[in-house]
């Protein structure tokens, strides 16, 4: 994967395994591109990539309870065309979802041709939540035939033509306690409590250090995962935007070349009816 100078900054590193090697939040005076900035150009060129219809883009967003996956994602569509920008939620798989081979549920909200989807959670969910909670019997799983299985389904995505851009976001112990009770104090942000959500805080060490391996594991070449602070907000979404932007101006630098044949036959058929 190609990428732009700012985006390797945030770039996974192997020989970094553990999250706490990455900062969880940037010094205030820290020199981060304007949002607003970003945002156009997200929207400027996820329009350039619908009108061409030749390549996709599949955002990959990740990271603990209130990392602020969703608001991320909001502010990313700010002014994206809809008809080309679509997100999806994946929680715990049940039902139809658990009874099929865990790629199922989300191959089928893959982007089409010229589409830019985002997935809050994803297909690592299988390598990371699912090992915490064990959603199936615990003789149906093979963790490494699904780290294989997970590199050998994005390196074939990109090879048809989606790029894949992978984000965690890297939110310290500390945040996470403090937005948990936020949820509690705020009535607009009560109602997303839950049961899990405290499960999740007693587990969170484990559901991180599967995580840790997970991301380990799936980090290639063609798609690889970046880890962004995810303490403030602001600085989170300026980083992802940024990044986001890269990579739409490299996929879709242009709009399709006009064929002037059919410009003219449209001007002279609205000329006929009177229309200048």
């Amino acid at each position: 994967m190609k990428m732009s100078s700012f985006a390797r900054r945030w770039l996974y590193d192997p020989d970094k395994p553990k999250f706490r090697d990455y900062p969880s939040k940037l010094n205030d005076d820290e020199d981060l591109p304007e949002l607003d900035d970003s945002l156009d150009d997200i929207g400027e060129y996820q329009r350039r990539l619908w009108a061409n219809k030749r390549r996709s883009l599949l955002l990959v967003i990740h990271g603990p309870d209130t990392s602020g996956k969703d608001s991320l994602i909001r502010t990313l569509a700010t002014y994206a065309d809809p008809a080309g920008f679509h997100a999806w939620s994946f929680s715990r798989p049940d039902g139809l979802e658990a009874s099929h081979h865990f790629l199922w549920r989300v191959g089928r909200k893959l982007p089409a041709r010229g589409e830019m989807v985002a997935f809050n959670r994803s297909h690592h969910e299988a390598v990371i939540a699912e090992r915490v909670w064990l959603v199936l019997d615990p003789d149906d799983y093979n963790w490494n035939s699904r780290f294989r299985s997970i590199r050998d389904f994005e390196q074939h995505l990109v090879a048809e033509g989606t790029q894949i851009i992978k984000i965690w976001l890297n939110l310290s112990e500390e945040e996470h306690s403090r937005r948990l009770l936020k949820r509690l104090d705020k009535p607009r942000k009560r109602w997303k409590f839950e049961r899990s959500d405290i499960d999740g805080w007693e587990k969170r060490k484990l559901y991180e250090e599967y995580a840790e391996e997970a991301l380990h594991e799936t980090h290639i070449d063609e798609a690889p995962w970046f880890i962004v602070p995810g303490d403030e907000k602001p600085q989170a979404r300026a980083i992802v935007a940024q990044i986001v932007a890269d990579q739409l101006k490299r996929m879709a630098p242009e709009y399709p070349k006009e064929d002037p044949e059919i410009l003219e036959e449209y001007r002279r058929l609205l000329e006929d009816k009177g229309v200048k």
